[in-house]
């Protein structure tokens, strides 16, 4: 069992997609989603840009149950309610089911999203950077607490990563018993709206 975290910098609801019946890993954090399998674990941490009270506080954590590709994840009708539709609600416009293969080029298209540019055209930055993984990582048990994010008990903040990447932990133990601790928590699933949520549809430059 492995246990990745890493700093949010943006959320808006897009990386992750949290809006239920589930939360996917779609874009973003490539080497996370080549590298996660099945009964791994993901979390992801406030950042001090934010202000402080989100630093160190736990937005959500996932414990993948599917690892789809691209193309699996755009065919499959489960997901459908994910691709981005922008003259939808705000929640449709940040919908992370964005990349499937042309069948005419066989290259990958990059859907009019949250991480295209003006118009649908191709944002070259967010393409290159989510490519470096062809993978989707779904789950149905998650807690995504968002703007209301928690604090974790002292004995789990060595799961918090500090800057760029992301952190893997292998520790069978000490994992198994924070997943007691979120089992404590209560209800699972879309708990609190994404931090930007509340703000104007923004489109991320990939800068």
């Amino acid at each position: 069992m492995v246990l990745f975290s890493y700093i949010i910098t943006r959320d808006y609801g897009f990386a992750p997609n949290p809006f239920p019946p589930y939360c996917t890993l779609a874009t973003c954090k490539p080497f996370i989603r080549e590298h996660a399998n099945s009964g791994d674990w993901i979390l992801g941490f406030g950042s001090a840009a934010k202000g402080g009270s989100m630093k160190g506080r736990l937005v959500y954590a996932m414990q993948v149950q599917g690892k789809l590709t691209f193309d699996q994840y755009w065919n499959d009708s489960r997901f459908f309610y994910k691709r981005p539709v922008m003259n939808g609600s705000k929640k449709q416009r940040y919908g992370d089911n964005i990349y499937h293969t042309d069948e005419r080029t066989k290259f990958f298209i990059q859907e009019d999203s949250h991480h295209s540019l003006q118009n649908g055209l191709v944002n070259k930055d967010n393409y290159t950077r989510d490519l470096r993984s062809k993978y989707v990582l779904i789950s149905q048990k998650y807690w995504y607490w968002g703007k209301d994010a928690v604090r974790v008990p002292s004995k789990y903040q060595v799961f918090i990563h500090k800057g760029i990447g992301q952190k893997k932990v292998q520790n069978d133990a000490l994992i198994l018993n924070f997943v007691t601790w979120l089992e404590s928590m209560g209800s699972l699933g879309y708990i609190g709206a994404p931090f930007k949520f509340q703000r104007d549809f923004e489109r991320y430059n990939g800068k």
